[in-house]
């Protein structure tokens, strides 16, 4: 999960920054295709990459670790949603940096951290009260424990409560593509 994520943002951050900074963006713009097939092609690519490389890992993992998945589809569908997800928002980071710096900015100093608190590596029920509620703001908390769920049945919340955020980042992340294609902000000259 951890480089699924990873691997997501910068895909996609990458793969729309070097046109804007090369300025081959602006023929992709003119081309005679839509904003959909223009963010489809990007973020679909991101996500492919993100999503093979994901299962590549897992099927490595198996040959090292006795490895039984007990929700495979809900497993498949956090992997795809969570590549998704994370390409669209690699995709508004790619747009909004202007240089290499804040292309480096949100993945190193946001998304790195929201991971590691996210309950990667431990459960949130370990956690005190107090902080256990602050972690449930954590958009990661949702996705790791929905992905946790599908490998062994046991999650920090409930795997409706997982669906729902991933569908609610999702939405947002959709949104504020669809604001900067409307907007035409750092696309255009």
């Amino acid at each position: 999960m951890l480089m699924l994520l990873t691997q997501s943002v910068s895909n996609a951050s990458f793969g729309i920054f070097f046109p804007k900074f090369t300025g081959t963006i602006y023929e992709v713009m003119s081309a005679p295709i839509s904003y959909f097939e223009i963010v489809l092609g990007y973020v679909g690519a991101a996500a492919s990459k993100s999503a093979v490389l994901g299962l590549v890992i897992l099927g490595t993992a198996n040959f090292f670790v006795d490895l039984h998945i007990l929700h495979p589809f809900m497993m498949l569908l956090f992997l795809v949603l969570t590549a998704i997800t994370f390409s669209l928002l690699g995709f508004i980071i790619g747009i909004w940096a202007d240089s290499f710096e804040k292309l480096q900015l949100v993945p190193l100093l946001i998304i790195t951290p929201l991971t590691f608190l996210g309950g990667s590596f431990y459960s949130i029920d370990m956690l005190p009260e107090v902080w256990q509620a602050v972690t449930l703001a954590n958009p990661v908390v949702y996705l790791v424990s929905g992905f946790r769920w599908s490998f062994y049945g046991i999650s920090d919340v409930s795997v409706v409560a997982s669906l729902v955020m991933v569908f609610v980042f999702l939405g947002v992340s959709l949104a504020v593509v669809n604001w900067i294609f409307r907007t035409g902000y750092r696309l255009r000259p």
